[in-house]
């Protein structure tokens, strides 16, 4: 009996050994990725997150950002869903988001004209490239001098052809259009640049096989090319519209809201009754508004690739 306890022994350490080394293994493979995802989480909630819930609790008092802090509940909610500035800015928020719409379709489009092996068409590439690379602020400012009703090539066609001048960033009714198409021009080269990555990876074994099945033009278009361009697609009217929900930059460089607040905008009414009307409160509630309608908006597309993966 005692020789084969003795023999059973080394086995159990040997045994006993094995598992304390694969457990160890094992918290190792659980403490290791939160340990490379620590100081992202970090940084992201002292840069991220504390400032969203400090907004969300600033909402509920008034402020003038120097002074004591006067707690008044739902009270900025309440003027902010009373004024007609908000309703204006909201609306041209909407207006934002459908026109850029436009976006991603316009920048397929290219992405295909583009996609072509000739000779010259990175030079082409480069050109349809560049207004994505420049700053909002020179955007603006290039398409403030292009609608100057004065001197601007907008207007000089126009009279070319014998109409009247339009001062259109002073036009209540055609500012906001004039700002969008502005803002569409480099968002339609972000999108032409998604797509062409998703046209350069695209099956080219299905493509062979289309083609062998009498496929093209517009069939090839729909049933080969577009399913398999729908990765880049999420992609583009995802930051499409988050891009015309948080525009601010345009609004800011060419009309500042103007005239009479017409064209302002969500962000743009925030970072005007913070900083200039000293109404912090009031401010950070318009933000927690924006970050709602940001939140419910990427929520359901997240649901909606979720059980597409699923």
């Amino acid at each position: 009996m005692a020789s084969s306890s003795s023999n059973k022994s080394p086995e159990n350490a040997v045994n006993s050994a094995s598992e304390l080394v694969a457990g160890k293994r094992l918290r190792a493979s659980d403490v290791a990725p939160w340990m490379f995802l620590g100081p992202a989480l970090i940084i992201f909630s002292i840069y991220v997150l504390f400032p969203v819930l400090e907004s969300i609790w600033l909402s509920f008092f008034e402020w003038d950002g120097l002074g004591e802090k006067t707690f008044i509940g739902f009270g900025n909610y309440i003027e902010l869903f009373d004024s007609d500035q908000f309703w204006t800015a909201l609306t041209n928020n909407i207006v934002w988001m459908v026109l850029f719409m436009l976006a991603p379709p316009m920048g397929l489009a290219i992405a295909l004209f583009l996609n072509q092996q000739v000779y010259g068409i990175r030079l082409v590439k480069a050109l349809f490239f560049f207004p994505f690379v420049i700053s909002q602020v020179v955007v603006g400012l290039v398409f403030s001098w292009f609608y100057d009703p004065s001197f601007g090539v907008l207007n000089s066609v126009i009279t070319f052809f014998g109409g009247d001048p339009v001062s259109i960033l002073a036009d209540e009714d055609l500012v906001t259009y004039g700002i969008i198409a502005a803002g569409l021009w480099p968002q339609i080269a972000y999108c032409m640049i998604l797509y062409l990555t998703g046209l350069n990876n695209l099956n080219h074994e299905q493509l062979e096989a289309a083609r062998l099945d009498n496929a093209k033009g517009w069939k090839m278009l729909w049933y080969i090319v577009l399913p398999q361009l729908r990765p880049a697609t999420f992609i583009a009217i995802v930051v499409t519209v988050i891009g015309a929900l948080r525009s601010f930059d345009l609004v800011a460089t060419m009309t500042a809201g103007g005239p009479w607040g017409s064209s302002t905008v969500l962000a743009y009414m925030m970072y005007e009754e913070s900083i200039f009307n000293y109404r912090m409160g009031y401010g950070a509630a318009v933000a927690v508004v924006l970050f709602l309608i940001m939140d419910i908006y990427i929520a359901y597309f997240l649901w909606r690739m979720i059980r597409s993966e699923k």
